[in-house]
């Protein structure tokens, strides 16, 4: 299992309830691949966009901390790119003392 973080904007048009459906969508999704969502995801809520993306200047805002398997989450970006409501989105792959500061991994499991 490979540590990740995701940073999803979804778009500030929609109201909050239906913005918090979409970190509930992801998590739902990255279960089905078999991946894990650490803690609750960090919610930043509404915030200004440094510049308009598809004529929106406003968008909510939420990061997850995840551990799947390498390639597992090729179908949780496939559908963050497909849908109209998320505006951008980010994977990263965390280095391992990262993670390993963020709980993800156990201790002494950094290289």
């Amino acid at each position: 299992m490979r540590p990740y973080e995701l940073m999803v904007i979804v778009s500030g048009a929609l109201d909050e309830n239906a913005a918090h459906g979409w970190v509930a969508q992801v998590t739902k999704t990255v279960t089905s691949v078999g991946g894990t969502v650490h803690g609750t995801p960090d919610w930043w809520g509404r915030r200004r966009l440094a510049y308009p993306i598809n004529k929106q200047n406003d968008g909510y805002y939420a990061v997850f901390n995840i551990s799947a398997a390498g390639g597992a989450l090729d179908e949780v970006e496939r559908t963050l790119r497909l849908s109209d409501d998320v505006l951008r989105h980010k994977l990263l792959r965390l280095p391992d003392h990262e993670a390993q500061r963020r709980g993800m991994l156990p201790a002494g499991a950094a290289k």
